[in-house]
């Protein structure tokens, strides 16, 4: 869109998996690591010629869903991204905190909260760390889980599909995703406090993930009563977009 000091030249937001280091200028914490050591940002002003503004994919989901979607009404929104990879941001006011090193909302790369003995050390993650709920909950993580239970490779639309028809190893695969889910996500809430979280990614398509969610939390959150609702997004695949179209 023109915009009155850019000329004719319109501004452009850019949804990333990472985000742009404060400190370097360059790229950092990106799941699609070819992008890491890079400035996106400048590189990009530099090809179109007009103003680029580039946040975390997650960060802009929230953003998102926070302006008119899902999380419309709330003060605090908790927005989910959980897909190849597991990110999160969070909006206040219907505004982002980015934070001072650019990772508010990074609850990815936390370790999975209350580690079972059969989950120690967890599956390795590209951050170089073990036991990140990335590896736990991305797509990728629920068919590596699958595979270490059962020794049969299967994709997360074959895994739903089966529990669907009442096979015993898909359904505890789903029922050890949401339980886990259960458990990170209190964690945040514990932290953060929001009124609501907004799930998105493709794994938010899971059949009944947020009422599922729901139930899962209330062991672990720390107090009487759980008013947080965990709700799905409003915006579909579009929401990231849309996010970074606000910024």
């Amino acid at each position: 869109m023109a915009d009155e000091h850019t000329g004719d030249t319109g501004r452009v937001g850019i949804g990333i998996p990472g985000t742009i280091s404060p400190v370097t200028g360059l790229v950092k914490n990106a799941n699609s690591t070819w992008l890491i050591g890079h400035p996106l940002d400048k590189d990009l002003e530099d090809l179109l010629q007009r103003p680029v503004r580039l946040m975390n994919d997650a960060n802009c989901f929230a953003l998102s869903e926070a302006i008119d979607g899902a999380g419309r009404n709330a003060k605090i929104v908790f927005g989910v991204i959980l897909g190849t990879g597991v990110g999160g941001g969070v909006v206040v006011d219907k505004q982002v905190l980015d934070g001072a090193q650019k990772i508010c909302g990074e609850w990815g790369h936390n370790a999975l909260p209350r580690l079972t003995d059969s989950e120690r050390p967890g599956p390795p993650c590209y951050c170089g760390r073990y036991g990140c709920i990335e590896t736990f909950l991305s797509g990728p993580g629920m068919q590596r889980d699958h595979k270490t239970a059962t020794g049969v490779a299967l994709t997360t639309h074959e895994i739903v599909t089966l529990a669907d028809d009442g096979d015993e190893n898909a359904t505890e695969t789903l029922d050890r995703y949401v339980e886990r889910l259960g458990r990170a996500l209190a964690t945040v809430i514990n932290v953060v406090d929001p009124n609501v979280v907004v799930l998105g990614g493709g794994m938010s398509q899971l059949p009944d993930l947020a009422a599922r969610a729901q139930k899962a939390i209330e062991p672990h959150v720390f107090t009487d009563e759980v008013t947080t609702r965990i709700i799905p997004n409003v915006h579909g695949d579009s929401s990231g977009v849309r996010g970074a179209a606000w910024l």
